[in-house]
């Protein structure tokens, strides 16, 4: 019986030596999940054993607005309860705004003044949570947000050279130790304010670009297409490449979370459902919802009206080699889906990351991935095929 319990103990501290290998592993390349109100869950730690930043979503930037601010950062956990989940040499990061959420970022990147106030309050916030850096998501500079119908996009004009102007400030007053990243959209549509004139002024302030390629089927869209594609994807990067951004400067966006939207039957039935047109999604007047789309995570119950498409969407979806994305047309329901499966994800890392070397990726978002966390573990295969491609693990 001693014997047998020295072997255990031997296998033991083998295993704890390979995972506290994997845990510690240094690596240049760049693994962000964002971790969010809605589903604030993590998985164990070796699960996590590539992550390198967590950007806690999200802080209004309304709330840097006032002049002298000193205090009142609301933030639905604590950086270091959020530090305590993660690989103790993970990088926590505060991400302020969000979709629908750009009025303070207006209000900040006014003027001089503005812009200096609320760089200041974002370096006390930083200070007193104990942040290592800010992700800015401002869901657009320039327009085409959530409010595209009510504020025309030349009211907005302005924006896209005060943007740059507004980065420049929050360096000034964070230092060139505190990490800025900024989330950016994967559209060429919404790259309003990510031109070759202002891609390398915004470049000189910011870590780090992450490029949202997800979501690139959404409710302004007349036809079929894949929302976190690959061919799609590469257009993406490419196009914040061709404006003047480097490569490793920037992350690719993985989605823990499936879209549907209501196609037209003939059409779809008679050709091709990839590229067929879907019903209209959104008020031409107001751009509200017409109920006619939506998504949900894989920590989410499955809406009931689209349960059963649902399930026939796992089990009968195929992947698109051509264009790079699972997809599924429901003929009955007349139901388009587009999401990432672990497969999906996998295949995606030589497809992208391999071709044009970027310097990392990201996911929105983590315990959307929750319970069994499978996307989780792909995206982990994927970047150690990457990492050992390049002697990095």
């Amino acid at each position: 019986m001693a014997k047998m319990g020295f072997i255990w103990f031997l296998l033991l501290g083998i295993l704890s030596l390979g995972m506290g290998r994997c845990l510690t592993a240094k690596s240049t390349f760049r693994n962000i999940m964002y971790f969010t109100g809605q589903h604030p869950v993590a998985p164990p730690i070796y699960q996590l054993r590539h992550v390198t930043h967590v950007a806690v979503a999200f802080m209004s930037p309304g709330v840097f607005n006032e002049p002298g601010r000193t205090g009142g950062w609301p933030l639905f956990t604590t950086v270091d309860q959020v530090r305590a989940k993660f690989p103790k040499d993970t990088k926590v990061m505060i991400a302020i705004g969000g979709w629908g959420d750009t009025i303070g970022f207006s209000v900040a990147a006014l003027n001089d003044e503005t812009r200096q106030t609320f760089a200041e309050n974002v370096a006390r916030m930083v200070t007193a949570t104990g942040a290592d850096g800010v992700d800015v998501d401002w869901e657009y500079p320039g327009g085409n947000g959530d409010d595209y119908k009510q504020v025309p996009n030349a009211d907005k004009a302005w924006e896209i050279s005060a943007y740059p102007l507004l980065l420049a400030e929050l360096r000034a007053a964070l230092g060139p130790d505190t990490i800025i990243s900024a989330a950016v959209p994967g559209l060429k549509r919404d790259m309003l304010a990510f031109t070759r004139e202002t891609v390398p002024r915004i470049m000189r302030h910011v870590d780090f670009l992450n490029v949202m390629t997800y979501d690139l089927m959404n409710r302004r869209d007349t036809v079929t297409k894949h929302h976190t594609g690959v061919e799609s994807s590469l257009e993406a990067v490419d196009a914040y490449v061709s404006a003047g951004a480097a490569p490793q400067n920037l992350n690719l966006g993985f989605a823990f979370y499936a879209k549907y939207f209501r196609t037209e039957h003939d059409a779809c039935a008679l050709a091709s459902p990839i590229g067929c047109p879907i019903l209209q999604l959104e008020d031409p007047k107001t751009g509200a919802d017409l109920g006619r789309s939506g998504s949900f995570s894989w920590h989410d119950p499955v809406p009931k009206d689209v349960a059963e498409s649902f399930a026939k969407a796992l089990d009968n979806g195929v992947y698109d080699d051509q264009q790079g994305g699972y997809y599924y047309w429901d003929a009955v329901e007349d139901l388009w889906w587009t999401f990432d499966t672990p497969d999906a994800i996998r295949r995606k890392f030589p497809l992208t990351l391999g071709k044009r070397r970027l310097g990392g990726v990201f996911a929105w978002a983590l315990g959307e991935d929750a319970p069994l966390f499978n996307h989780l573990d792909a995206l982990n295969a994927g970047l150690e095929e990457v990492l050992r491609a390049r002697g990095e693990l």
